[in-house]
């Protein structure tokens, strides 16, 4: 008889729960907006445990960063879809920037109730496509990476997690990272330096696509070219499948890659516009649930697979995989909503965006430059953590309160204000630490330099580890 526990019984398991809505998707049924929200998100559980397996099973072949990398892309690839839709409607409406500044931010703003044109829909849009990428960034942070620290310290107590480290005082207790993730590192710090300049031609445009998606370019081609590093022991799943020959073991994860990919690219989008309807069912506007509803629901995949990690001790290749998920968004994701746009319009122009979503650039910039500060010395603390989430969720709160539940003049120029607010207390707090870390920061980019060399053929240089 067949245990429960067997990876094969797992495995059904997990394909089990996305039948369902592999049912409900190829048949082209249509389910009520709260069916659609529990078929789909439960098709997005199952594919994340496939999605984690597959990437682990192909450990045993390639670089783990290059797997994880690939892992990283197909559990976002639904926030792509999102920004995309946007992206699209805005060039397919016509919303350039000449066209954009000739409407009035009111006009703009009743397309968002629809009652506004043609025109002023698609430069909503526009705004939208900003606004559902800068949320998705902040999101995977500010709750991404703060949470799942504060999970793997918590979870360190049955799991005895090597990489978390109990240190006195208050919450003081740290999860290390593995120092290979210091090519991420510093490739995700030049994505953040380059989006910072992005708001200041008013839009996303060609070369900015160029910068970025050239930059995670030759990441790829950086760490395809590593050695394929010593298999942790794994157990379960992924320890099954590594046992099997190379040609069953491939064929293995490119089915479960395949297979997870397809069930979270379609089954995201209905599961965050059901969220979305529903959510503005209750009177929350559309804005704040295109925000930060919409990329809290495609963003699960990834949280689920990194919690799925650190289940099992692997709280290392949990953060590699957040930290690839955080760079890939911050070049890929930023650079094709501008080609998708392109193509749209059907010439090669700038997406364009107002004084809102600049500033909301900016802040998604600064709380990026922030993490990067804290993980430059290779840990987070539960302090810092807990200092991540706490700017992100006051942020949200406040400006929320001020949109819509106070009494204040001019509510939206005061939101703006606090957002600027924001960008200076995350650009204060990184510059401390930089300068702090100073010597880490040597260390990240001597070994990201270490592993340009290696790529290219070429002796590394001795790296002196900072205190």
């Amino acid at each position: 008889m067949i245990r429960l526990r067997h990876p094969l019984v797992q495995v059904a398991i997990a394909f089990a729960l996305t039948a369902p809505w592999a049912g409900v998707y190829f048949s082209g049924t249509h389910l009520g907006t709260g069916l659609t929200v529990l078929v789909s998100g439960v098709a997005v559980l199952g594919a994340s445990f496939l999605l984690a397996w597959g990437a682990e099973t192909a450990e045993k072949d390639v670089p783990r960063s290059f797997a994880i990398a690939i892992l990283a892309v197909l559990a976002v690839a639904p926030e792509y879809a999102v920004d995309a839709l946007y992206a699209w409607n805005a060039g397919a409406g016509g919303a350039t920037t000449e066209a954009c500044q000739s409407l009035t931010a009111a006009q703009i703003e009743a397309a968002s109730e629809g009652a506004g044109t043609s025109l002023a829909e698609a430069c909503h849009d526009a705004n939208l496509a900003v606004a559902n990428m800068t949320g998705a960034n902040r999101i995977l942070i500010g709750l991404g990476w703060a949470g799942i620290a504060a999970y793997t310290v918590w979870k360190a107590k049955t799991t005895r997690d090597a990489a978390v480290e109990k240190r006195d005082g208050w919450m003081a207790n740290a999860v290390t990272i593995d120092r290979g993730i210091s090519t991420e590192i510093a490739f995700l710090m030049l994505a953040t330096l380059i989006a910072f300049v992005v708001p200041l031609a008013g839009g996303i445009g060609v070369v900015d696509t160029l910068l970025l998606v050239g930059l995670y370019v030759v990441y790829i081609g950086i760490i395809i070219r590593g050695d394929v590093e010593d298999v942790e022991e794994h157990v379960g799943v992924p320890a099954y499948f590594q046992r099997k020959d190379r040609p069953k073991r491939v064929a293995v994860v490119l089915a479960l890659f395949g297979y997870s990919g397809l069930m979270i690219f379609t089954a995201v989008e209905p599961f965050a516009h059901g969220l979305e309807n529903i959510g503005i069912a209750v009177g929350l506007p559309e804005f704040f649930m295109i925000q930060w509803i919409a990329p809290l629901a495609s963003e699960s995949p990834e949280l689920i697979v990194v919690a799925v990690l650190v289940n099992k001790a692997r709280s290392t290749a949990g953060f590699n995989a957040l930290i690839s998920s955080k760079l890939n968004q911050w070049t890929l994701l930023i650079g094709t909503i501008a080609v998708v746009y392109s193509i749209a319009l059907g010439n090669i122009s700038t997406l364009p965006f107002d004084g809102k979503q600049a500033a909301e650039i900016w802040i998604t910039a600064a709380q990026s430059l922030f993490a990067i500060a804290i993980l430059i010395n290779y840990e987070i603390s539960m302090r810092e953590a807990l200092m991540l989430f706490s700017l992100f969720i006051s942020q949200v709160v406040i400006e929320f309160l001020v949109l819509r539940v106070l009494s204040v003049p001019n509510p939206e120029a005061l939101s703006i204000d606090l957002l600027y607010v924001f960008t200076g207390i995350y650009l204060l707090i990184a510059a401390v630490l930089f300068y702090r870390r100073r010597h880490a920061l040597r260390e990240v980019f001597t070994r990201a330099g270490n592993a340009v060399r290696t790529a290219a053929g070429r002796e590394p240089v001795a790296v002196e580890k900072a205190d």
